[in-house]
C-alpha cells in the first residue's frame, strides 16, 4: 500500500544490520541486558538467563506436541522452552507488543505461526525452519526489498501520520467521499436490505459496510436484531496505555539499540522504553544533540498502577516516565520537551479462546447474511501491517483477489 500511495521514496527503513535491529535489551534485576544473539549466546549462559539458550532449543526439539485447542502464551512457551524464557523474554515481549499479560493471552491468536509450527512438525523450531509449504503471495518491489534487507521496522520522513494523510488524498482524487471525525451513532438495516448509517452530521446508505471500528464501539451502534453479535464484540477486552514522549538535549544513552522492555516481575507499571533517536535520527529536528525517547506505561497493569485511565493525572505519568529514564538509563537532567497521552482501551487483548469468539462472529454474519465485514485490530492482529492485511483480505472476499 505504501508504494501504491507514492510514498516509497519517503520510507525510512531500519535494516537488519542497524543497531536498532541488532541490539534490543531487557531491564532485569536493576540492569540492562542485551538480548542474546549469535552462536556464542546459544552455547553459554548470557544474563539475564542462567542457562545457555541451547538447552531451551533442545527442550523444544524433544518435547511432545501439545493437544489443547488453545493455550496461554506463557503456558505454551514454558512447556516448550522452559520457565526462564517464559517468565523473562516472552513476558516482556507480550508487554511490548500487546501491552498484555502473557498468562492471559492466547498463543493461537497472538502468535499463530508458533502455534501452527508445533502442530505441523511437533517442534516449534522445526516448524518455523521448514515453513508452512504455502507459496508467498504477490509482492511489491518495496516488500521484496524489505525482505532482502531484513527490515525490522520502518517509518516515513514525515512520520506515520503521512500514511493516513496520503491515503485520504488518494481516495479523494478518485471520487471517494470521506466523512472524517463523524462518530457512528447507529447502524440499521433498511427494508431493502441496505444499511443506513446515522452519523453526527447526517446519514449514509450502503450496500455493504466494512467496519474498522473497535469491537466495543461497533457493538454500541448495531441494531437490536444483532444483539448476539454485539454481545460477542463486547467480550473482546482491551487495555489502556500511557505514551510519554521525552526529548533531551546534551545527553547520551548508555547503550545503542531499539530500546528495552521490562518484565512484569520487575515493574508492572512500566512496559518499556523505545530509543527513538537511534532508529530514526531524521525525526530529531535541527538540534544535533537531541535525544528522543518513548516511555510506555500501564497496559494490563494500568488500573492497579495509575487508577482509572480516564482520570489519570498527566503529571503523575510524566513523573513516573522521568523516574524510569533516570533509574534505568541514567539520564539525570529534566527533559526539554514532553508529551503525555493516555490511549484508552487502545489495544485489544486476544485472551484464551479468542479464536472461538471470532469464529462465532463469522458464523453469525454468515447465517444472518449481513453485508458487514469486520477488519482491524480487534480480530486478527494489532500491528499496522496486520490491519492492512485484514483490509486487503476483506476487499478480496468482496470483489475478488485481483483487487
Amino acid at each position: 500500500m505504501v508504494s501504491e500511495l507514492g510514498l516509497a521514496g519517503a520510507v525510512l527503513p531500519v535494516p537488519g544490520d542497524h543497531p536498532a535491529s541488532r541490539n534490543r535489551f531487557l531491564y532485569v534485576a536493576g540492569a540492562l541486558h542485551k538480548l542474546p544473539s549469535g552462536l556464542g549466546a546459544l552455547l553459554r549462559p548470557v544474563p539475564p538467563f542462567s542457562r545457555a539458550l541451547l538447552w531451551s532449543g533442545l527442550r523444544d526439539l524433544l518435547a511432545p506436541a501439545g493437544t489443547e485447542p488453545d493455550e496461554t502464551i506463557h503456558a505454551f512457551v514454558r512447556r516448550r522452552f522452559g520457565p526462564e524464557v517464559a517468565d523473562i523474554a516472552v513476558d516482556s515481549l507480550c508487554r511490548g507488543v500487546f501491552a498484555g499479560d502473557c498468562r492471559a493471552l492466547s498463543v493461537r491468536s497472538c502468535f499463530p505461526l508458533l502455534f501452527q509450527a508445533e502442530r505441523r512438525r511437533r517442534s516449534v523450531l522445526l516448524g518455523l525452519a521448514l515453513g508452512s509449504g504455502k507459496e508467498r503471495g504477490a509482492e511489491s518491489g518495496l516488500s521484496r526489498r524489505a525482505r532482502a534487507e531484513r527490515w525490522s521496522q520502518w517509518s516515513l520522513r514525515g512520520g506515520m501520520q503521512t500514511l493516513p494523510e496520503a491515503l485520504a488524498q488518494f481516495l479523494r482524487e478518485r471520487g471517494v467521499e470521506l466523512r472524517c471525525h463523524q462518530p457512528l451513532r447507529s447502524l440499521r438495516r433498511r427494508h431493502d436490505g441496505r444499511w443506513e448509517l446515522t452519523l453526527a452530521d447526517g446519514s449514509v446508505t450502503a450496500d455493504h459496510v466494512v467496519s474498522a471500528l473497535p469491537a466495543a464501539a461497533l457493538a454500541e451502534a448495531l441494531p437490536a436484531e444483532a444483539a448476539a453479535l454485539a454481545q460477542e464484540l463486547r467480550r473482546i477486552p482491551t487495555v489502556s496505555v500511557a505514551v510519554v514522549n521525552l526529548q533531551y538535549e546534551g545527553v547520551a544513552l548508555p547503550v545503542t539499540g531499539f530500546g528495552h522492555l521490562v518484565p512484569s516481575s520487575e515493574d508492572g507499571s512500566l512496559l518499556g522504553i523505545v530509543y527513538d533517536s537511534v532508529a530514526f535520527p531524521q525525526h530529531d529536528g535541527a538540534a544535533a544533540a537531541s535525544l528522543r525517547l518513548t516511555v510506555m506505561l500501564g497496559g494490563a497493569w494500568f488500573e492497579q498502577s495509575f487508577g482509572d485511565p480516564a482520570a489519570a493525572a498527566p503529571e503523575l505519568l510524566l513523573h513516573r516516565a522521568q523516574a524510569a529514564v533516570r533509574e534505568q538509563l541514567g539520564l539525570e537532567p529534566a527533559p526539554t520537551r514532553s508529551i503525555v497521552r493516555v490511549h484508552q482501551a487502545c489495544i485489544p487483548q486476544y485472551t484464551l479462546g479468542h479464536w472461538q469468539r471470532t469464529e462465532r462472529i463469522s458464523r453469525f454474519l454468515a447465517e444472518h447474511r449481513l453485508p458487514l465485514s469486520l477488519i482491524g485490530a480487534s480480530y486478527s492482529g494489532v500491528s499496522v501491517n496486520d490491519c492492512i492485511a485484514s483490509a486487503k483480505a476483506a476487499v478480496g472476499r468482496l470483489l475478488g483477489p485481483q483487487h
